[in-house]
């Protein structure tokens, strides 16, 4: 640690001033700050009430024009007075001169007995200033608890209010005023849950409505949510969930907690009208956790949304930013899920999603963005309808577990057969261990990963597939030149005497440990993918099914590798190494499409569609980048055989010319 020395009496006098001073801020002049602070939030929340009361109460005191309750309209204009008079009494603050004048347009417009819904606007236009000038705290830390709410309210409120809220409870005939109805539909509309929130922590002047500040502000929350409910029937609430499903401006118009509570009915209609207004209100009010950082197909269409909007505004650049965040985490994270549900909806994703990049990319037209954009939409709305479902049946469960185990675990298997079965040919089983200790690692090292990810630290879909995408990548380039290599040693005329003079040299030290590490890299690179989709069949119940696909895959998986080591010990080694060669070069062409299509998904490399199938077991993606890199892997390898061939021709005309 760096140390600071004060070289003179003056630095030391000076030093242990700022001390002082900062000792004097922190527990002397800091609890007299905070004390000012409160005692003004204290000031403006009780104003913005106020505020907030004359727009929610003003319309039952005059109508058309008229005063319809003389006792009302004095209490209004009364409230105004007071409005404006402690506007003057808070703190100079820019933005203060507006208030008076906002104030004042609404004491002239109540004197005047103006229309409600113009008493209501000018009022909620003030508390909004107000907020803006004077900033307070008016939303909750966290998710409302709606059941908590709800057992709040038949313990505290239901006595008066009723236990549905229509304002007849037991002790409502002896109040005057009497309580309010929660379920009357016009106050509904002009009130917001800040205003249920600032009434429940001050009570109500002049009525029975106490103060509940002895309960938490959680508490006070969930009370406020649970009554802004009670207004709304259950279909409206049906109608604003499949609204916000399917809308995702609607996240732009409404985005937070803070956002939610502010909102009235009436403000809102202006934007959405009156209908949409009532059922998103009412399904946000019932389900606030729909707010917070949405995830799935609802943030990667919501993301498409602000993809296309920037597109159009000139904004590419960050079109393409969004285009990609609305795959990598949208649906990236309920890609397991997914395929353990419909394999072929999320592969359908994959394709038009890749399009819709692809058309950025070449500067396509805004209508044919729109075009891709429905095309898109279509499949995420499929998707949404698979992953509402029900769980999965107990067949459907066992299916997607063999199958998963299966395609995932093949590539592996393959590969470190192969490896074990040159081992063995060449009659150097004491390197066995090495084989065996990189595989094992590997599926140790999966399970730590996915430990990680689902307890310590979030790992990004980005983060994932530029895992796959480099480690393909490398593993192709290994896998080409061994293939190369065993294909080299296929062709040469004298094999025998060069595993006898050479192979011993060759395998041990570094290279025995270039095994292991091919075997660890092989399997790793399956095996986090796997365990993700199975911990998504986890979540679908039907464990039993799970596990017994889970059996059934590494059955077939283990008659595979014992057909292989039987069938390439029957072979001459010649033969063998030529088989596998091939096997091998046609990995690495595999591997490299895998590994271009994950760096494309991950924003590393642009996308040109063509129209071909996309068929994932031999790495086939349709666009110009994967076959492309993929042709130049096998160029590589044919290339390769050819001189390999030719190589040994020569020598074997050489040796037969040479004298004997």
């Amino acid at each position: 640690m760096k140390r600071f020395s004060f070289s003179s009496a003056h630095g030391q006098w000076r030093s242990w001033v700022m001390v002082s001073i900062a000792w004097l801020v922190m527990f002397g002049a800091g609890p007299a700050l905070s004390a000012e602070d409160d005692k003004l939030d204290l000031q403006v929340r009780q104003l913005w009430q106020l505020i907030d009361y004359v727009a929610v109460d003003y319309a039952g005191a005059v109508s058309g024009g008229q005063v319809t309750n003389a006792g009302e309209f004095k209490e209004m204009r009364e409230f105004t007075a007071t409005i404006r008079e402690r506007l003057k009494s808070l703190p100079a603050r820019d933005g203060r001169e507006q208030l008076a004048q906002q104030s004042q347009l609404l004491e002239t417009a109540v004197s005047q007995q103006a229309d409600a819904a113009r008493v209501a606007q000018l009022a909620h236009t003030l508390a909004n200033q107000l907020l803006a000038a004077y900033p307070v705290p008016i939303a909750p830390k966290a998710v409302p608890d709606i059941a908590r709410g709800a057992a709040l309210y038949q313990e505290q409120c239901g006595a008066c209010h009723g236990a549905a809220g229509h304002g007849d409870g037991p002790a409502a005939a002896q109040l005057d005023p009497p309580p309010v109805a929660f379920t009357d539909a016009a106050r509904a509309r002009a009130r917001s849950l800040y205003s249920l929130f600032e009434a429940i922590s001050q009570g109500v002047g002049g009525t029975a409505m106490p103060s509940f500040a002895t309960l938490s502000p959680e508490d006070r929350w969930a009370l406020s949510f649970y009554v802004g409910t009670l207004a709304y029937p259950e279909a409206t609430r049906q109608a604003g969930a499949r609204l916000w499903k399917q809308d995702p401006t609607l996240r732009d118009r409404i985005p937070d907690l803070e956002t939610l509570v502010r909102q009235n009915e009436n403000e809102l209609s202006t934007d959405l009208g009156a209908s949409r207004a009532s059922a998103v209100l009412a399904y946000l009010r019932a389900t606030p956790s729909a707010l917070v950082q949405e995830t799935g197909v609802a943030l990667a269409r919501a993301r498409l949304h602000q993809s296309i909007a920037a597109y159009e505004s000139g904004n590419k650049q960050e079109a393409a930013r969004l285009a990609l965040s609305s795959y990598l985490d949208g649906v990236e994270p309920i890609e397991p899920r997914l395929a353990a549900r419909d394999e072929k909806v999320l592969r359908r994703i994959e394709g038009v999603m890749a399009e819709y990049r692809a058309r950025i990319e070449r500067g396509a037209t805004p209508a044919e963005m729109r075009e891709q954009l429905a095309a898109v939409e279509a499949v995420l709305n499929d998707a949404s309808n698979v992953l509402d479902q029900g769980n999965t049946g107990a067949a459907t469960t066992f299916i997607a577990s063999f199958t998963i185990l299966v395609r995932e675990g093949l590539e592996a298997l393959l590969l470190v057969v192969a490896i074990v079965a040159f081992l063995r040919k060449s009659g150097r089983q004491e390197l066995m261990p090495y084989v065996h200790g990189g595989w094992i690692s590997a599926l140790v090292a999966g399970g730590v990963t996915w430990l990680v990810a689902r307890y310590l630290i979030d790992i990004s879909g980005a983060s994932r597939e530029l895992t796959e995408g480099y480690a393909s990548l490398f593993a192709a380039f290994i896998l080409l030149t061994v293939g190369l290599w065993m294909h080299q040693k296929s062709v040469a005329g004298h094999w025998q005497r060069y595993f006898q003079n050479n192979l011993s040299g060759i395998l041990r030290g570094r290279s025995a440990w270039l095994l292991a590490g091919l075997a660890f890299l092989m399997v790793y690179r399956e095996v986090f993918e796997t365990i993700l989709f199975y911990a998504a069949l986890g979540s679908e119940g039907n464990g039993a099914a799970a596990l017994a696909g889970f059996v059934a895959g590494s059955a077939v998986l283990a008659l595979t590798a014992t057909a292989m080591l039987k069938f390439s010990a029957r072979l001459p080694i010649a033969k063998f190494f030529s088989v596998s060669s091939i096997f091998i070069a046609v990995l690495a062409v595999v591997l490299a499409g895998k590994g271009a299509a994950a760096l494309q998904e991950a924003g590393i490399l642009s996308v040109q569609t063509l129209p071909l199938p996309r068929i994932e077991l031999v790495g086939l993606y349709p666009s110009v980048q994967t076959l492309l890199l993929q042709a130049i892997v096998a160029l590589a390898a044919i290339v390769g055989f050819a001189y390999n061939a030719r190589s040994a021709r020569q020598r074997s005309s050489t040796d037969a010319m040479a004298p004997h």
